[in-house]
């Protein structure tokens, strides 16, 4: 599938601006990653752009968030079992074991932390350093719904938490424009 292809994908089946956001914010987060950890960028962006393809229609059935996207992208004819195992993974639905699975179950909820950590800052994700996002990870009220377990597994990839940020933030600051931020 071309990003083009999942665009439309995305396009059709979420109704939600803000979770197209999300979507764009993890594929930037999965490309970056990918580039630093040698993985392929491609298929790291789009693992991120169609994580969360289902959410609309699952958010009130956590068990089958991901299962759907998976069987939809089946569907389809999407057949790179990796990007699918990676969706599975992000959701709980098995440990995360590659690093595929590994960057998008932690890149996930920090570009939910990084994004509430622009909406408080008065440059919004121009202004906003490592620093800020690491401050706003230890506090834990902040951004509750934002896994920092999953985030941490960052260092399974061999990355300490704030190489991990630098990576995310500064791929989402890249779109900025795309995000409202």
């Amino acid at each position: 599938m071309t990003r083009a292809e999942a665009l439309k994908l995305v396009e059709e089946r979420v109704r939600t601006r803000n979770l197209v956001k999300h979507l764009r914010a993890v594929e930037a987060g999965m490309r970056a990653l990918a580039e630093r950890l040698g993985g392929d960028p491609e298929r790291w962006a789009l693992a991120g752009l169609l994580h969360d393809l289902d959410y609309d229609e699952t958010k009130d059935q956590p068990e089958r968030h991901g299962r759907r996207t998976v069987e939809l992208l089946r569907g389809l004819g999407f057949a790179d079992e990796e990007v699918l195992q990676a969706i599975l993974a992000h959701a709980g639905h098995k440990e995360p074991e590659t690093p595929l699975e590994i960057g998008l179950t932690a890149v996930d909820p920090l570009t939910g932390l990084i994004v509430a950590a622009a909406l408080v800052h008065p440059q919004r994700l121009a202004g906003l350093t490592v620093q800020n996002v690491l401050n706003r990870y230890k506090e834990k009220g902040f951004a509750r719904s934002a896994s920092r377990e999953d985030i941490a597994l960052c260092r399974r990839l061999g990355l300490d938490l704030p190489a991990f940020v630098e990576v995310v933030l500064s791929a989402m600051k890249g779109i900025a424009g795309d995000l409202g931020l």
